[in-house]
């Protein structure tokens, strides 16, 4: 007599503890056609209860770990909450470092503060900040948003380079060359961080570790004009001239980025230093093309002026010395008394060399050009 399907069915399933277990299923013994295939049915539904089971639980363990890591309950929505906030930040900090790279500076720092009153865990809303603190001549102030950037970002390169140029150009130079230091020891394929260390090596009178660092700088970054110069300044501290020249005609004229934010260069400063090492080397007519253009680049600079007038006395031309030397008079005073002149002597400039309230000059003199502010920090000198 044939079995019906839930005879069948029944006598799979054990009775154990009072729950029903499904015991593996086994083909049965007589192979009818309608028999086996309802057992092939049986364990191919009975294989997929397993696996779904199986997949279910394995999901809800992942869901748990993922959703409290450390925490349950109102801690983990908390946890979410400030994540959101973070990206509110996130959001603040790149459009005040738009408006910063657009030199709206004020509406920069307006967004830096609201992303710092979002999140006070913002690395990025803190060197922002800085910046705009720094811009505005608060050092303090911007150091130590600074500092506190860097230490929520964990120690990142690109801020503590930026540190350190903060700390070199107030003075503290042993503090801007442990930054620099360590963070060498995260990147050392970085041009700028070489280029810092080169700053803090001529700040501590280190002169040949200053250039090592400057050339492994330019071994990353060819086209660094703020290296190039700092190299070519150095070559003419120590009177290699050839070296001087040959470092700036690799110097691209038509860059369009002279430097780094914190790395700024001052118009003509190429220039100036080619004109002083063409007139060492005795090459003075050449010299004298080489300071006018630097002083029509840069109308705020008396070095290249002063140098003009001390040409022209060589040459035997004092009115021209004196033009030269009252436009440097003009610009800073304190630079003419420094270089030597005689100021008493060579300030009586002869009537018609300087006309009064910037009226038109003589064209065979060479042009009065007007003082503008040098936003530029004056490294050269």
């Amino acid at each position: 007599m044939r079995e019906s399907g839930a005879t069948f069915v029944r006598r799979c399933r054990l009775s154990s503890s009072g729950s029903n277990r499904v015991k593996p299923l086994r083909p049965p013994t007589d192979w009818h056609p309608q028999r086996c295939n309802r057992w092939t049915r049986l364990v191919r539904s009975e294989s997929v209860v397993a696996f779904s089971r199986k997949t279910l639980q394995l999901g809800l363990l992942l869901t748990c770990f993922t959703s409290f890591p450390t925490s349950m309950g109102c801690r983990g929505i908390g946890r979410f909450g400030e994540s959101r906030q973070s990206i509110a930040a996130r959001r603040l900090s790149r459009q005040g470092l738009k408006a910063m790279r657009q030199g709206e500076w004020a509406v920069a720092e307006t967004l830096f503060t609201e992303a710092l009153d979002v999140s006070s865990v913002n690395d990025a809303a803190h060197r922002g900040m800085s910046e705009s603190l720094w811009q505005k001549g608060q050092q303090d102030d911007a150091i130590e948003h600074l500092e506190k950037a860097v230490q929520l970002s964990a120690g990142d390169p690109k801020h503590m380079q930026r540190l350190g140029r903060m700390y070199l150009e107030v003075g503290r130079v042993d503090e801007a060359t442990r930054q620099c230091q360590i963070a060498l020891d995260s990147d050392r394929e970085w041009a700028a961080l070489w280029a810092l260390w080169g700053d803090c090596q001529v700040a501590r009178n280190e002169k040949d570790e200053a250039l090592a660092a400057y050339h492994r700088a330019l071994s990353l970054q060819p086209d660094y004009p703020y290296v190039q110069l700092r190299t070519a300044e150095i070559y003419h501290q120590q009177k290699r001239y050839d070296r001087l020249l040959a470092t700036l005609d690799r110097i691209r004229e038509d860059a369009d980025v002279i430097g780094d934010m914190d790395e700024a260069i001052r118009p003509g400063a190429a220039d100036l230093l080619r004109g002083i090492a063409m007139r060492e080397l005795g090459r003075s007519e050449e010299s004298v093309q080489y300071f006018i253009a630097s002083a029509q680049k840069n109308p705020s600079d008396a070095t290249s002026r002063l140098q003009l007038a001390s040409i022209a006395v060589e040459t035997g031309q004092p009115q021209i010395a004196q033009t030269w030397l009252a436009q440097a008079m003009r610009l800073d005073p304190a630079a003419v008394r420094d270089a030597g002149w005689n100021v008493e002597t060579w300030s009586a400039t002869p009537p018609g060399m300087i006309s009064p309230e910037d009226a038109p000059l003589e064209t065979s003199l060479p042009p009065i050009i007007a003082a503008q502010p040098d936003a530029i920090r004056p490294w050269l000198q």
